[in-house]
Formats: C-alpha cells, sequence, structure tokens
C-alpha cells in the first residue's frame, strides 16, 4: 500500500460540516485491492489480539463487535486503516470517533478520513494506521505501543495546557469562536475587532505592571506588607554573606527559593542547618541571581484563585508522596502509585505520574533514604519539595470552607496586586479560622497561576473556573463574532465580493475582504495573490480592526483544508458550471457542487444562503440547507421564480430594465441596471447576475435600499476597483477588453457581451489551462471562433504537466468545431501577443485578452494608453 498523500482539514469540510477537524488520507491499496479481510487468513485474529478493545467499534453493524464482523465478513483495507487510526488515538488518551472510508473513481484508490484532537497526532496516526495495518497483513510483530507512547509526546509537545484548554472550552460551550496563534498557548478569542486574547491564564487585560509586580517575589512581599497583610519574614540573598545574615535574623527552619522562580523550580524547604542553606543557596541560584530566604511556616500549602477581584476557588496541595506499608521499598510505592488509574502522562489524566529527579533524590538523602528503602507503615515520605500538580502532587478543594475574613484578604491582595488572575499561596494549618488568627502568611502572589488543581482535584468538588475568565472577557452583551458573508461560485465570485464589501464600507463599516487578487481591509491591498483559502480567511478574522468580513471561498481551500471559519451569516453561490472537473476527485457536476455547498452549509441557522434560482446545481442544494434561503435570477417568469414568488420567498430579479426584490408578489425596485457602472450599460448580462447576488445580500444584512442603490451606481468597474473583470480601455482607434474568463461559461458570458458591440474587427487572445480536461479547452476555443474574427492563440503560463504543443493543438481542434471561418495565429508569450494586437489593430477593432496572467495584461495595456494620452 502506498500513502499518496495526507492532509489535515481544520474547518467545514465535504466530509461534515459539524466535525471540523479531520484527516484525509488519499490511499493507493495497490495488490491489496484484490484482498479484503476475508480474503487474508488471521487476519481477524491478529487484529482482535492487538486490539481487543476495538470490540467496541460499532461500525455499520450498529452493535458492539460491529467492526469484527465486517472483517470476518470482508471489507478493504482502507476501512480497517481509518479504525486503526481511531482506535491508536484513543488509546493514546484522545478518544474520538468519526470515520469515513471512500472510494474515489480511480480503482484502488481511497479517501480514509478520521477525526483528530491534536493536528500532529493526527498525522502520525494515519502513517502508523498504515504500517501496523501492513503488520497485521504479514503476520509480523509491530511495537504499537511504542506508537502509542510516541503520539502521547507529541500531544504532550502541542496541545493546549489544562489552563489554556479549560477557557477555550468554556468559550466552545458559549459559541464563542477561537484560534490558536502560532503553536504556544496564545489564543484569540472571537474575530475581528471583538476579540479578546489570553495565553496561559494571561489577558489582554492582565496589567503589565502587576505582572511585573508578581514576578517579583520581593516587591511582592513589600507592597503586602504595607498593605497589612502577614507574609513571612526573611531576604534576599546574592551570596553566602547575606544568607548569613538573613538566618541570624529571622533563624531557622527556613525556605529557599529563586526571586524570579516559578513551578517550585530550584526550591528547598524546611532547612535547618547551615550546610543545607549552603546548597540550597546554590541550588536557587541556578534559576535566578538573587535568591528568597523566609521564616518555614508549618502547616499546609493552599492555592486561592481570584478572578476579576472575586474569589472562585481554594485548593489545598500536597506534594507528591508515598505512604510506606512496612514491605515494599520507596521505588516500588512509587510505581504503585503510578498505576493509579488517575494518574496519567503529562496533562492527560487528573493526576501526573511521578517521576524520580534530581528533587527527589535530595529529599530522600536528607532522610537518609534511598530508593531501595522500605518506610514504616503509615510513614509519609515526600518525594518533591513543592506542591505542583506537573510533578504528582495532589489537591483537595477546600473552597466552600474558607473563612469569611479569607475571602476578604485574598480578594483584596488581587487589588493591591493589580491582577485580574491571580493565584495566591498561603502557607497555613486551616482556611477556615482568620489567618491572623492561626499564623499562617501569604506566601507568593502568581500571575499566569494554572487552572488544573481546581478543575480537577484530587478529592473534592471539581469548579469550572474558566466560566468567570469568559465572563469577565464577555460580558452579558458584548459579541463576540463579526458579521461573515462567504461568496462561491464557479464564476463572478470576485466581482460579487468586491461589491459586497464596497456596499459594507458605504454603510459605515471597516470592512476585511479576501479574493482572488488580494486580502483587503478598507481597499488597502495587504496580501497579493489567490487568497481564496481558509488561511487568508482567518487573517482577516484576526486583524482587530476588522468590524465585517467578506470573504471569497474557492474550491481549491476548501478541499485542501475546508473553511477558515466556523459558520457565516450569509453564504452566496453564484453558479456552478463546468470548471476544474478531473481534479482532486472532483469529476462531475455533481461533485464540484457537493464541494460548493460546503460554504452555504456553513451558514448560521437564522443566517441566509443566496442561490442563483436558474442553476440547476443550486436548486439541489437548496434541498439539503436547514438556514433561511433566497434567489436571485435574471428572469422574472422563470417557473422556479413563480413558484417561491407563491411561497412567499425572497428572489432578486432583473425585470423590466431594474435590478429588483420581490418579496412574495411585493416589488421593490433597488436601482436601473444601466444606471449600475458594473453592468457596462446593462449590456453584460452576467454581472447584471453578479449585482442581483449582492444586492440580494446586502438587503438581507439589513441594510437600506437608499444605501445600496447609492453603492450600486457608485462602483465603477476599473483596473483597479475590478482586475481582470470586463476592464475596458477606450484607446482613440479601437478598445481593448480584459477579462479572467478560463472557462466555457466564462467565455460565454463574453460572447453574449460581444454580442452588443459593434467592431469593424473582433480579435481574441485565448490560451488553455493544463489541468482542466481535454473536452473543456477544446470547447473555450470553440466559443472564441464563435465571437472572434481573428484568434491569437499563446500559451507560455500554466501548462500544469502538458506541452505547449500539446494545449495549442487541443485549442485548434476545438477552432476548427466551430465551423466559421477565422483567422488565427501563434505567438506563445502573453506580453508579446497583446503588444502584436495594439500594434496592428485596425480602426474600429475591438480586442479582447481572456487572460490568465491579468495583471501582466492590464499593466501592458496601460502603458500603451498611457503613452498615447502623452502624446496629446
Amino acid at each position: 500500500m502506498k500513502i499518496d498523500k495526507i492532509q489535515a482539514l481544520r474547518g467545514p469540510n465535504i466530509w461534515s460540516v459539524q466535525r471540523k477537524k479531520l484527516i484525509q488520507m488519499r490511499l493507493d491499496l495497490e495488490e491489496m485491492e484484490q484482498f479484503p479481510t476475508n480474503k487474508i487468513e488471521g487476519f481477524r485474529e491478529r487484529i482482535e489480539a492487538m486490539f481487543p478493545t476495538m470490540i467496541e467499534h460499532r461500525c455499520s453493524e450498529g452493535t458492539r463487535g460491529g467492526f469484527f464482523s465486517r472483517i470476518e465478513r470482508g471489507t478493504w483495507m482502507g476501512h480497517v486503516i481509518e479504525h486503526i487510526a481511531l482506535e491508536i488515538q484513543t488509546l493514546a488518551g484522545m478518544e474520538t470517533g468519526f470515520g469515513r472510508t471512500r472510494e474515489t473513481k480511480t480503482p484502488g484508490i481511497y479517501n480514509v478520513v478520521f477525526s483528530y484532537v491534536e493536528e500532529s497526532v493526527g498525522l502520525f496516526a494515519a502513517e502508523s494506521a498504515v504500517a501496523i495495518a501492513e503488520a497485521l497483513i504479514a503476520g509480523t510483530e509491530y511495537d504499537v505501543e511504542a506508537d502509542i507512547q510516541k503520539m502521547r509526546e507529541i500531544r504532550e509537545r502541542v496541545r493546549l495546557g489544562p489552563s489554556t484548554g479549560s477557557i477555550v472550552d468554556e468559550a466552545v460551550a458559549r459559541d464563542i469562536p477561537w484560534i490558536r496563534l502560532g503553536t504556544n498557548s496564545l489564543v484569540q478569542l472571537g474575530y475581528g475587532v471583538n476579540q479578546m486574547r489570553f495565553q496561559a491564564t494571561i489577558t489582554c487585560k492582565t496589567s503589565n505592571i502587576a505582572v511585573d509586580i508578581a514576578c517579583n517575589k520581593e516587591e511582592t512581599k513589600r507592597m503586602l506588607d504595607m498593605a497589612s497583610i502577614p507574609v513571612a519574614s526573611g531576604g534576599i540573598c546574592v551570596d553566602e554573606e547575606d544568607l548569613e545574615g538573613v538566618i541570624k535574623k529571622i533563624g531557622y527552619p527556613i525556605v529557599i527559593k529563586p526571586l524570579d522562580g516559578n513551578h517550585g523550580k530550584g526550591a528547598s524547604i524546611n532547612v535547618k542547618t547551615w550546610e543545607d542553606a549552603v546548597e540550597g543557596l546554590a541550588y536557587a541560584k541556578k534559576y535566578s541571581r538573587r535568591v528568597i530566604v523566609e521564616k518555614f511556616i508549618t502547616g499546609f500549602d493552599f492555592r486561592v484563585l481570584i478572578i476579576d477581584n472575586k474569589l472562585v476557588a481554594a485548593a489545598k496541595r500536597e506534594p507528591a508522596h508515598v505512604k510506606g506499608d512496612g514491605t515494599q521499598t520507596i521505588q516500588q510505592l512509587i510505581e504503585e502509585t503510578n498505576r493509579d488509574p488517575r494518574r496519567g502522562y503529562g496533562h492527560e489524566n487528573v493526576l501526573t505520574q511521578i517521576d524520580v529527579d534530581r528533587d527527589t533524590m535530595d529529599l530522600l538523602e536528607k532522610l537518609n533514604y534511598t530508593l531501595e528503602t522500605v518506610p514504616n507503615k503509615g510513614e509519609i515520605v515526600y518525594l518533591k519539595s513543592t506542591a505542583n500538580l506537573s510533578t504528582g502532587g495532589t489537591s483537595v478543594d477546600v473552597t466552600d470552607m474558607m473563612h469569611p475574613e479569607n475571602i476578604f484578604l485574598c480578594e483584596r491582595i488581587s487589588r493591591v496586586i493589580g491582577l485580574d488572575i491571580c493565584g495566591v499561596d498561603i502557607m497555613a494549618e486551616n482556611l477556615t479560622q482568620p489567618l491572623k488568627e492561626n499564623g499562617g502568611c501569604i506566601l507568593e502572589v502568581n500571575a499566569a497561576p494554572g487552572f488544573r488543581m481546581h478543575l480537577a482535584p484530587s478529592e473534592g468538588l471539581p469548579r469550572n473556573v474558566a466560566a468567570p475568565v469568559i465572563d469577565m472577557l464577555y460580558p452579558p452583551g458584548k459579541p463576540s463574532r463579526i458579521p461573515i458573508i462567504a461568496v462561491t461560485g464557479t464564476n463572478g465570485k470576485t466581482t460579487t465580493t468586491r461589491l459586497i464589501a464596497h456596499i459594507v464600507k458605504n454603510n459605515g463599516y471597516r470592512v476585511g475582504f479576501t479574493t482572488s487578487d488580494g486580502i483587503y481591509v478598507q481597499n488597502h491591498m495587504l496580501e497579493k495573490g489567490d487568497t481564496t483559502g481558509p488561511i487568508s480567511a482567518e487573517y482577516i478574522l484576526k486583524d482587530p480592526t476588522v468590524e465585517f468580513a467578506v470573504l471569497e471561498t474557492a474550491r481549491g481551500g476548501i478541499l485542501r483544508a475546508g473553511l477558515g471559519f466556523s459558520r457565516c451569516d450569509i453564504a452566496v453561490i453564484t453558479n456552478i458550471q463546468e470548471d476544474h472537473l478531473g481534479l482532486s476527485d472532483i469529476h462531475t457536476l455533481d461533485d464540484l457542487a457537493r464541494v460548493k455547498s460546503v460554504v452555504v452549509r456553513s451558514v448560521k441557522k437564522d443566517g441566509w444562503a443566496i442561490l442563483n434560482a436558474e442553476d440547476e446545481q443550486c436548486l439541489k442544494i437548496a434541498n439539503e440547507l436547514s438556514c433561511n434561503i433566497a434567489y436571485f435570477a435574471m428572469n422574472e417568469d422563470n417557473p422556479k421564480v413563480k413558484q417561491f414568488a407563491k411561497e412567499g420567498k425572497i428572489v432578486a430579479v432583473y425585470e423590466n430594465g431594474f435590478i429588483t426584490i420581490k418579496k412574495g408578489e411585493w416589488k421593490i425596485r433597488v436601482e436601473r441596471a444601466t444606471h449600475v457602472p458594473l453592468t457596462l450599460g446593462g449590456k453584460a448580462k452576467f454581472m447584471i447576475a453578479n449585482v442581483l447576488a449582492a444586492t440580494l445580500a446586502a438587503y438581507l444584512q439589513g441594510f437600506k435600499t437608499d444605501d445600496i442603490s447609492l453603492s450600486l451606481q457608485t462602483f465603477i468597474p476599473s483596473a483597479a476597483q475590478t482586475p481582470g473583470r470586463m476592464n475596458i480601455f477606450d484607446f482613440k482607434r479601437f478598445k481593448v477588453l480584459i477579462d479572467f474568463a478560463h472557462n466555457a461559461s466564462g467565455y460565454r458570458g463574453v460572447e453574449e457581451y460581444l454580442s452588443t458591440v459593434e467592431a469593424t474587427k473582433k480579435i481574441g487572445i485565448i490560451a488553455g489551462v493544463g489541468d482542466r480536461r481535454d473536452e473543456d479547452i477544446k470547447e473555450c476555443a470553440t466559443i472564441a471562433a464563435r465571437m472572434f474574427d481573428h484568434i491569437i492563440i499563446r500559451q507560455e503560463k500554466h501548462l500544469r504537466g502538458r506541452t505547449e504543443e500539446e494545449i495549442i493543438g487541443l485549442i485548434m481542434e476545438g477552432i476548427n468545431d466551430a465551423n466559421k471561418e477565422v483567422t488565427y495565429e501563434i505567438i506563445p508569450k502573453e506580453t508579446e501577443a497583446i503588444k502584436h494586437a495594439i500594434n496592428s489593430a485596425q480602426d474600429g477593432s475591438f480586442i479582447t485578452a481572456l487572460s490568465d496572467v491579468v495583471t501582466n495584461a492590464i499593466g501592458i495595456v496601460q502603458e500603451y494608453l498611457d503613452k498615447e494620452n502623452e502624446e496629446v
């Protein structure tokens, strides 16, 4: 078997609009296409022995053990690999259950699709599943556990931490979108101007000064002391002389820790001798030049969490430890403790496994113990000097036991330091009495405190501490999203997108939009190129200045990675015509419609899908939508339009020369088509269709018809505003039209327009696109022969696997199929072809360049026009 391609789908996609995180693997079964599982001796027994837990895979049978039954009866290896990929992720602690396997139009080649939790793990699982399947087929040994452990390690490296993850989960539960910014814990909640950012538990509202204070233990202690808050006595040391002075002042036992440390790194506790103090100083200085030395306070370690100056949780923490039974060694007790199902690798479970490290060995050495020591029955042996959960510590929720005075104290601390999310570390016998009565004190104040101990304590009530964070960032009434209008289709996408963006901008919004020309914010081009995929959409949604997004959404991006947004308010399909067929397993119009439909299927339930009522594929798509649907059509008398009117639906039509919106039988005339520059005086019928779609989108968004009308009149087609879309250049003796038409439907639109143009000679410059089907290239050439008197064939770009000669040969065949007298010549380079057409143009000629390299064509023609104007 051979993997042809693996890709990660990160948004709504052709397999599922709801399940946004899928791996799609294109798998060539090669000779295994002839060997379903029932023809492989012993396969059922081997896979059942390797994965006994797969008994839970119900498969299409719908019953426990259904997948094994399918294997017994015979199923293809792509299906088996899908289930293996899902199972090994589950065994690695990432349960996910959606999968699909479908054969492509090419026999033996399958798309294997399965869901993932972490993308990097999913990609690894795809390759691992194939390798495991090959071992099962051959009956050879395979170390599955090594792959599962590798997946755990990848997950721990790339996943969001438990604190960050909990905030994201709470946001998702409240329907707030999120985007991970980079590979660390920096996350954006919401879109555009309504975004909020956070990293771990530092938010965009967190004060820099407060973080600096909290990170400076000396400054924190001074400020708390000045505010009459109990703190441990002590001082700052940089050398042994300082250390000796502080010890003389406060006495033993002491705690030594780095001034700028975190997570308990470099700390030594309950130090009672000068030798241990010197050693502790050296250890702490590995993490910080300056070291804090404090009186060791006896009692329990408590962490209190304050969010938005209100107490939300409190936990008693205990360092990783084992309890002696009088027979087992410390090593054996650690192993037994780690077998607790609540303990896992990294952050995968409530508790973390205990690892033996230098801190462990130092603590044991102080007790004159080794890992082989057998502690007395009931004896507690501490294995870490701090109570962090990430090193195997445990926590007990004590929120409801806090004395009101301690609550007041901790909430006051958050205001004294100035942190919006604040962790207060307390050493005390308990929190049920005021600290001033039981002698407890504040050890530290933490910026970016961890949430894990509160989310999943070892004992006590779990606390949803992420909820108050979201309450703070998005109080009631504050929106998290911005309006999104998505535009797809075969032809007219870019013009429709630009026109909608123009209307939105004229209505006072700062609009960001993506097109096949580039990414724009308020008409400022920020990125040049074809930007119709998910990365470009995300670019706009990440921009903190954007109030409204209009996103051209093309086939390629949907197939490559899914949509770049979770849902939209309005989606437009301009039309679905034959183009790009034969690519990426898209062979028919139905296949293409399935891809385009992803955009309208992502519309929110009370949003609008805008469909072409005169397009058969659009009408089919309408049957599968659950949102509101509106239509547009050029022909008011179309039977479907009449039916929709009777049903009270909203339809935009071209009637009696007007751009009109029909609500049932009522008509709202928005503007006369001849007053809309984009329609070229009403002659460019396909442009009128684009205007109808854009007008309807603006109307459904809630814009007033007067404002829409004004925007239609002020949207001037030009090389700057609509590059490559019916750009006409008026020379003194002739005219030049440049259009991006590159498929039969686009050619027919240009043909219809040219039929209204008077010219002494119509000259066309055409080319083929190498990755299109033979019949597509020939059909475009046939249409060209019908509309032009003379054709210049050029072919230097977009060969895509073919030779120039091959494409030109197909164009020639298409020209001959037209059965019309037409002259032609071949000039391979586009620049030379356009220059030749201009230099040899007769008076009254009309030159049309159907260009797939728009910028070059526009630049050359503009240069000639500028030169002519200079000569005047």
